[in-house]
């Protein structure tokens, strides 16, 4: 039964989004546990952060080389080694016993992502004509605004029914049935190049991005030092080194094909996805902290406040999609981020210490109509012109530089969080400390020093979070909790404002690199002399001629 599907690009898509899914559902869970996990594997701050990071540092070393490999060994086959990977991690995470374990197979999904992501995106420009990619890429990014949706929700209710280990294990069964399904459904890529992998290319290549992205990470926790700022300078000495190896081999199979930047809207799209990827990543982890540990909502109510945001990615996903293959991403892309970026800023305008869960409903719809014509339009706008013997490497670079981005968003959002936290503990705790009894003022302002960044819990209630000393009187004792709560609450809303604005900074920047983007009017024409796919059937699937 399942043959008669096979080679069908409604099919193939179905198979590739189930994949994709199961990927993001994971992301947007993962943040709906935050609270959960902590308390359950007491994890500091730092320790979440690198829960995020551990899978983001994998996908950004390892996505380039895998979508190349994807181009030399076959899409498919590598997609489901993906799926594989990524399942049998997932079934880890879900048996983790303490933060170090779930952080390593935290990595090793990443591995499994890094494999499969940018072969969806590659397929679909394969098996979908020019005329209808516009709807494929739709549905492509409606996955990405449902599983923004089904995360928070599902998340919630796993969370709160069993535990957060299950927002793990519900990947098994997806993996399993991606798996059944997508060697019966997805035929042998039609294009596969015969020649052998850059090795040496990959080596550097990965070296250099984990350098990078490994001082970002800890660059706060380390204070910026020596060690730190030697890996960054390893990174850009590496990265040179890289570009000159990949000169001498542009003739021979290179890991990424300079010929993919002739065209501006590849490069520009590039750079612009680590803005949107800014936005995305500096709203998601401060919020639901926020909403649980400040606010004192359940999961399931912060998955549920969560929802006009996705509700309203999903609405604009497939429009966006046909808006940018008709007439470009570049005005698309405009409107869709600075529609992201106002509703961040009216996310910050209306986050205290008391809000009621509707005040949110507003500014996190705009954030998803703004999301919804971001992520689609980059997608059709960088894979336009690119030729289909190219599409695993231009899928790859994209996706690698989309969560390089994710790094230095993660990076970036985790460094202003906690040092802004620590910074807003103390103030408040001194503040508030001419409350409490003159003996208790200076232990209770100690308490709060460095809460920021080692040792915070930043659990479901920000009571497991303050350091009550053992042995006081009952009512110093409950005075002393009321008073930690609230500075607490007032100190991470002080430093949730600087954090989200981030996040608004760098869409801002987005949108001014979108006004170097090309106005398209017409069917897209390829700068490298190769043929595009028609505009009647799926691509055509003879080999291409040598570059050599």
């Amino acid at each position: 039964m399942l043959s008669s599907w096979r080679g069908n690009p409604w099919a193939i898509i179905a198979v590739l989004c189930l994949g994709y899914f199961m990927t993001l559902l994971d992301l947007t869970i993962v943040n709906i546990a935050v609270p959960q996990m902590t308390d359950d594997l007491g994890a500091s701050l730092d320790q979440i952060l690198w829960v995020f990071n551990a899978y983001a540092l994998c996908l950004a070393v390892l996505l380039i080389t895998a979508g190349r490999l994807g181009d030399l060994r076959g899409k498919k086959n590598i997609f489901v080694a993906g799926v594989a990977v990524f399942t049998l991690a997932s079934l880890a995470c879900g048996l983790a016993q303490d933060p170090g374990q779930l952080i390593a197979f935290r990595a090793f999904q990443g591995v499994g992502a890094a494999m499969l992501v940018p072969q969806t995106l590659s397929i679909i420009a394969d098996v979908f004509p020019a005329s209808k990619r516009g709807v494929a890429l739709g549905v492509w990014g409606a996955v990405a605004g449902l599983s923004a949706i089904a995360g928070p929700t599902v998340g919630g209710v796993l969370v709160t029914v069993f535990d957060w280990r299950w927002i793990f294990l519900i990947n098994i069964p997806i993996g399993l049935a991606v798996i059944v399904l997508a060697p019966a459904i997805i035929p042998d890529s039609p294009r596969r190049e015969q020649h052998k992998l850059d090795i040496t290319g990959v080596l550097i290549a990965s070296v250099s991005l984990f350098c990078l992205a490994f001082a970002l990470i800890q660059g706060e926790r380390y204070g910026w030092n020596g060690w730190i700022w030697t890996l960054m300078l390893a990174s850009a000495v590496l990265l040179v080194v890289f570009l000159g190896q990949q000169r001498r081999v542009q003739h021979d199979s290179p890991l990424i094909p300079f010929s993919l930047f002739k065209d501006r809207g590849f490069s520009v799209v590039n750079g612009v996805g680590i803005a949107v990827t800014c936005g995305a990543i500096g709203l998601f982890l401060p919020m639901t902290i926020y909403l649980q540990s400040v606010l004192g909502f359940s999961a399931i109510k912060t998955g549920g406040v969560l929802v006009p945001m996705a509700i309203g990615g999903l609405i604009m996903a497939v429009p966006a999609g046909l808006l940018s293959e008709r007439y470009g991403g570049k005005y698309v892309l405009i409107g869709g981020l600075s529609t992201f970026a106002a509703g961040l800023a009216w996310t910050v305008a209306v986050a205290r210490t008391d809000s009621p869960w509707t005040a949110f409903v507003a500014p996190l719809f705009v954030v998803g109509l703004g999301s919804g014509c971001s992520f689609t339009p980059m997608a059709s706008e960088v894979m336009r012109k690119v030729p289909a013997h190219l599409n695993g490497a231009a899928s790859g670079v994209n996706n690698a530089m989309r969560h390089v981005g994710a790094v230095l968003a993660g990076a970036v959002v985790g460094a202003v969080l906690q040092s802004r936290l620590a910074a807003s503990l103390a103030n408040r705790a001194t503040d508030h400390a001419a409350a409490l009894p003159e003996e208790y003022r200076d232990g209770f302002v100690a308490g709060f020093a460095g809460a920021g960044t080692e040792g915070l819990n930043v659990g479901a209630t920000s009571a497991s979070a303050t350091p009550i000393p053992d042995g006081l009187p009952d009512g110093v004792a409950v005075e002393l909790q009321a008073l930690a709560q609230q500075v607490f609450a007032e100190g991470f809303v002080d430093a949730l404002r600087p954090t989200l604005m981030v996040s608004v900074i760098a869409l801002v920047v987005g949108v001014l690199a979108c006004l170097a983007l090309k106005t398209h009017t017409g069917p897209a024409v390829n700068p490298y002399g190769l043929p595009l796919p028609d505009e009647t059937g799926p691509a055509d699937h003879a080999e291409q001629p040598s570059r050599r």
